[in-house]
Formats: C-alpha cells, sequence, structure tokens
C-alpha cells in the first residue's frame, strides 16, 4: 500500500526569498508497504510549481497499489508528487534486496560533499551579521532578487571575507539589472548566479557575456528542460521536487554532463529525509546546497549528520 501524510517542522528562524517568508517546512511523506518491508520518501510541493499539499496528495493517492518505479515514471509528471513516491520505492528495494541503494544504483559508496549554507533576504545590516556568524563555513548562498541587492552582496562579503559566495535570484531580477550587476558581482567574487532572470523571460540571457557562471534553476526540471538551455546556462541545479525523484535526478545529471554542464544539487526546505536521496547525485557536484536540515529546529530521527561545512550521506536508519 502507498500511505500519504503532511507533516511540518518549524525552522530555527525565519527564512525569506525574493518570493516570501517561512517559518516551517510543510512537507508530505509517503510509506510504501510491501512485503513486511516499509519504504520511507519526503517532497516538498511548491506553489510556484502549482503544487500544493492538497494537489500532491491527489496525485499520490491516484496511483495503483503495486506500481514499480519505471510505471511511476509514465504515471506522474515530474515534480513533488513522483519524487516522493520514487524515493520510497528505491528505500523498499534497498530493504527487500539487503542492500543499499547506491549498490542498487551500481554506484560506489557515497561520501561527504562540501555544501552551501543559505542566508536568507533581510536588510544589509541582518544579512552581515548572518555572514559573520557563519563566515568559518567554506560556501555561503545568499538570497538576493529585489532592485536593490548590492546593499546586501557587499555586506555579506564584508561578513564573510573567505567563503565562496553563491547568489540565488529566485527569478527576481529583470534583463538589466543582471547585466548591470555582473561587474560587481565579479568584483565581489561570486562564484556562480543561479537563475537571475523569470523562467520565462530567460530568452534575454542568449548571447550575453558570462563575468560569473549562471546557473538554471527554475528553468531547469528534468532531461526534457535541456533542449530550452542551450546558450543561456552553464550549469543546472538538480533538485529531486523537481526532477520528479531519484531516477530522473540521476538521468538528468549524466546527460547534463554530457552536454556540457556542470551540475549543482540543491533542495527545497525539507527535513533530512528529502535530502538522503540527493546525496547520490551529489556526489562529484561541483556545487552542493543540501544544507536545509541545518535550517530546522526539529528533523528526523537518525538525521543526516554536518561536520566541518559538509553532509554526510545517510545511515540505513534514515533511507536507503
Amino acid at each position: 500500500m502507498i500511505e500519504v501524510r503532511p507533516e511540518s517542522f518549524r525552522l530555527a528562524e525565519a527564512f525569506t526569498i525574493s518570493r516570501g517568508s517561512r517559518t516551517e517546512a510543510k512537507v508530505l511523506s509517503v510509506l510504501v508497504k510491501r512485503g513486511g518491508h516499509v519504504g520511507h520518501g519526503e517532497c516538498v510541493p511548491y506553489a510556484r510549481y502549482g503544487e500544493s499539499l492538497e494537489s500532491v496528495t491527489g496525485q499520490i493517492e491516484s496511483l495503483p497499489e503495486g506500481i514499480t518505479r519505471a510505471e511511476l515514471q509514465e504515471a506522474l509528471p515530474p515534480g513533488a508528487a513522483r519524487n516522493a513516491v520514487d524515493c520510497a520505492l528505491w528505500d523498499i528495494e534497498a530493504k527487500s534486496a539487503g542492500k543499499r541503494v547506491w549498490e542498487l544504483a551500481g554506484m560506489p559508496a557515497p561520501g561527504p560533499e562540501l555544501t552551501a549554507y543559505t542566508l536568507s533576504l533581510d536588510t544589509p545590516e541582518r544579512m552581515r551579521a548572518a555572514a559573520e556568524k557563519h563566515a568559518a563555513r567554506p560556501i555561503l548562498k545568499i538570497k538576493l532578487g529585489t532592485p536593490d541587492d548590492m546593499g546586501r552582496l557587499e555586506a555579506v562579503r564584508a561578513g564573510a571575507p573567505k567563503a565562496r559566495i553563491i547568489v540565488d535570484a529566485n527569478e527576481g531580477w529583470t534583463a538589466e539589472q543582471f547585466l548591470d550587476m555582473q561587474g560587481d558581482l565579479k568584483r565581489l567574487g561570486v562564484a556562480l548566479v543561479e537563475q537571475p532572470l523569470p523562467a520565462a523571460a530567460d530568452e534575454a540571457l542568449i548571447g550575453v557575456q558570462r563575468l560569473v557562471p549562471i546557473c538554471a534553476d527554475e528553468s531547469c526540471h528534468d532531461r526534457a528542460s535541456l533542449a530550452k538551455l542551450r546558450g543561456k546556462y552553464d550549469m543546472v541545479n538538480i533538485k529531486l521536487d523537481k526532477t520528479g525523484g531519484l531516477t530522473e535526478a540521476l538521468a538528468l545529471r549524466d546527460l547534463a554532463r554530457a552536454e556540457g554542464y556542470r551540475i549543482m544539487v540543491g533542495c527545497m526546505i525539507g527535513s533530512s529525509l528529502a535530502m538522503a536521496p540527493a546525496m547520490l547525485v551529489a556526489q562529484g557536484a561541483d556545487y552542493v546546497d543540501l544544507d536545509a536540515p541545518l535550517l530546522l529546529a526539529e528533523d528526523r530521527a537518525a538525521p543526516l549528520h554536518y561536520a566541518d561545512g559538509k553532509v554526510f550521506p545517510p545511515e540505513a536508519a534514515l533511507w536507503g
């Protein structure tokens, strides 16, 4: 049987991006029960993609009993619903076989990866204070996407002069704003910029001289997305809630690399259960952004381990 249930995890503090703020992570947990085993998965429905807790629950509850991973790829489109079920099916397959997921996927055992730590959108003064607090972390990701972001970026750089900085605009800039800012982004040592323009308006990136690498986030969901990214982006951000699970995420990673894109592996704001499958995709990625559990005030039992700026693979008690 397939069981879906809503859950909520309090955030340690309010998290803000250009589209709004939140104080809790609202997720859907999926349990697949077969043959005495239980597989677990988690997804984060995202309103930006037309998803809600209710709509995603409906998609999951529409699935037939006994559906396989291969059948699932055709039964549901890329998105949160397919992600949670796909990951739960991987988990139960591993438990049924008495193996870890990476063995089933034909991969070597995963190791720890450096992860970015995200600073949410705030006043320059507060963002500088947050940067100072986390200045020892090797990679800081800062949420921007407003008409007056340079003060914020300058403040973060002053607060964390040695950290690598990723800027995520969350589709918040116009082409003119981005072009005006590129020189300053390079001057301040920004390593890459995620989704500077709205996905529907990213044609404006074609032919633009890149002073800083540009990463597709909202513009890249699954392998079918890649055809529209050529000439606009240098990198793709792979998130399982966009790809519709680990199965497609691994395929997207391999095809994107073959087509010359660098790889970033990111996440929505969820628990360690949502991050665990992404650790397989993150192996050897250029940038990893799987820090959501660090932003929570509460997490799963047997959560992911974080130390020295790294995130470690999941224990079997959590997933896989």
